[in-house]
C-alpha cells in the first residue's frame, strides 16, 4: 500500500484515529434512511463520500482492496409499506448481504403521515419504532452487522421508575439488543444510565457541546467569553452535569433553576410548576447560555429568560440538541420581538419545522459531518474516543477565536 504523507487540518481525523494504516472495513457501508430521515441521511452521505474520497488522495489502493469502500451513494432504500388498515410491513430494495449496515431512524418526526381507514395520520415515536424493528426483520440476518443510529433516544423521558408504570427506554434497547444490533448510537440521552439496561452491547451517547459551542461562537463574535461577561446556566437540577461541562470549558461561571411543582396535582402526566427559583451569582450585565438537552414546548426555557432579564441579564441565548417546539413557535417569535431571547441553537438530528428553519432567531446546528465522521469511525472498528469526547476539540476552537479566528460552517 502507498506510504501516505502528511495531512493538514482539513483531514485531521483520518489519522488522528487510524494512522498511516487504517482498519480494514468491517463490509461495505450502507446507510438505510427510515421515513423522516431521509433529507439528514442525504447530507450524511455526501460528507461520507467526501472523506472517503480524501482516502482515494492518501491511499490510492484501498477502493481495490475493499470493493464497495468508495461509492456515489451508500444509501440503501426500504419501503415502510401500509395497509389501508394501519398495519405495514418492511421491504429493503437491494441486497444487504455482508454489509455494515447503519439504519437512521428519527422517532420525533411528526411531519410524516399514512392513511388508515380514509383518515390522514400522523406518525407517532412508537410507529416510528415499529417500523425500524421491520427493516431490522426485513433484513433477515444478512447484513455483516446492523447499527442504529436513532439521535432522539425513543422513550428516553420514560427511563426511570418512580410509581407503578413502564421502563419504556430500557425495553427498546433490550428489545433492539435481542434483535441482532451491534451498536446503537445516540446523542444526549435525557439520562444515560439507561445503558445499564444492555451492559454488554455497543451503546454511545455522543455530546453535541462542540458542534453547539462552534456555532455560538461563528454566529455571536461578540460574545465576551474571554472578559467574564459570560454566564452557564442550567434549566434544573437534572440537567446541571452538562451545564458544568459547558461552564468549565468556557471558564464562565455557573448557575442553575430548580423547579418548585405541586405535587398534590398531577396533569397531562406530570406535577405542575409552580415556580423557577435561581441559584447562582448576580447575572446583571452578563451574557447568558442555557443548556438543555432538549426543548419540547419551550415554555420552561421562555420563564427562565424571564427570570433572568428581571435580575438585569443582557442577551439570552439557548442551547440544545433538540428542538421539538411541540406547541409551535409564536411564543418564541414573540420572546424575541420582547428581547427576551436573543438566539436559539439546536441541532439538525431530527426534524424541524419549516417555521422553526425560517425564524430569525434559530441557529440550525449541522451535525452531518459528524454522524459521517461516526459512521466511517465505526466501520473500521476504530476507536472512537476522539470522537466522542470534545475536549481537545472545543480547546483549540477556543483557542483560535481567542486568536481572532472564527470556524467555518460545516457542510
Amino acid at each position: 500500500m502507498t506510504q501516505a504523507r502528511p495531512i493538514d487540518d482539513k483531514n485531521y481525523y483520518i489519522y488522528n484515529q487510524y494512522g498511516s494504516n487504517p482498519m480494514p472495513p468491517v463490509g461495505p457501508v450502507g446507510i438505510i434512511p427510515l421515513i423522516g430521515s431521509a433529507t439528514f441521511a442525504a447530507r450524511v452521505n455526501d460528507n461520507l463520500l467526501q472523506r472517503r474520497t480524501v482516502y482515494l488522495e492518501q491511499l490510492p489502493d484501498v477502493g481495490e482492496l475493499y470493493p464497495g469502500f468508495i461509492r456515489k451513494d451508500y444509501r440503501i432504500a426500504v419501503n415502510n409499506i401500509r395497509f389501508a388498515s394501519g398495519e405495514g410491513k418492511a421491504v429493503i430494495n437491494s441486497t444487504v448481504r455482508g454489509h455494515d449496515l447503519f439504519i437512521i431512524s428519527d422517532v420525533v418526526n411528526h411531519a410524516c403521515t399514512y392513511t388508515m381507514y380514509g383518515y390522514e395520520n400522523h406518525m407517532s415515536p412508537d410507529d416510528h419504532y415499529q417500523d425500524l424493528k421491520r427493516v431490522i426483520l426485513a433484513i433477515s440476518g444478512k447484513a455483516r452487522r446492523i447499527n442504529v443510529i436513532m439521535p432522539f433516544l425513543y422513550e428516553s423521558r420514560q427511563h426511570k421508575r418512580s410509581a407503578r408504570e413502564s421502563l419504556d427506554c430500557a425495553h427498546m434497547l433490550e428489545e433492539l439488543y435481542s434483535l441482532g444490533v451491534a451498536n446503537i448510537i445516540t446523542f444526549d440521552a435525557h439520562d444515560e444510565r439507561v445503558a445499564n439496561a444492555i451492559p454488554t452491547s455497543g451503546f454511545e451517547n455522543i455530546p453535541a457541546a462542540y458542534q453547539i459551542i462552534k456555532a455560538l461562537i461563528n454566529k455571536t463574535p461578540d460574545l465576551k467569553i474571554n472578559e467574564g461577561r459570560l454566564m452557564i446556566v442550567s434549566p434544573d437540577e437534572g440537567g446541571i452535569s452538562r451545564a458544568m461541562y459547558y461552564a468549565s470549558m468556557l471558564g464562565a461561571p455557573l448557575g442553575t433553576f430548580y423547579k418548585r411543582r405541586d405535587y398534590t396535582q398531577v396533569i397531562n402526566g406530570r406535577n405542575p410548576i409552580i415556580a423557577h427559583e435561581f441559584l447562582g451569582d448576580s447575572v446583571e450585565g452578563l451574557d447568558i447560555l442555557i443548556v438543555d438537552d432538549m426543548i419540547s414546548s419551550g415554555d420552561s426555557m421562555l420563564d427562565l429568560a424571564r427570570e433572568l432579564k428581571k435580575r438585569k441579564a443582557d442577551r439570552i441565548f439557548a442551547a440544545a440538541t433538540f428542538g421539538l417546539f411541540t406547541d409551535g413557535v409564536q411564543s418564541f417569535n414573540e420572546a424575541f420581538e420582547q428581547g427576551l431571547i436573543t438566539r436559539l441553537f439546536a441541532t439538525n438530528l431530527i426534524y424541524r419545522q419549516p417555521e422553526v428553519l425560517a425564524s430569525p432567531w434559530f441557529v440550525d446546528v449541522n451535525m452531518a459531518k459528524f454522524v459521517a465522521l461516526l459512521i466511517d469511525a465505526i466501520n473500521h472498528d476504530a476507536s472512537l474516543s476522539g470522537l466522542i469526547d470534545p475536549t481537545e476539540k472545543i480547546r483549540k476552537l477556543l483557542e483560535n477565536y481567542r486568536m481572532g479566528i472564527l470556524p467555518q460552517p460545516a457542510p
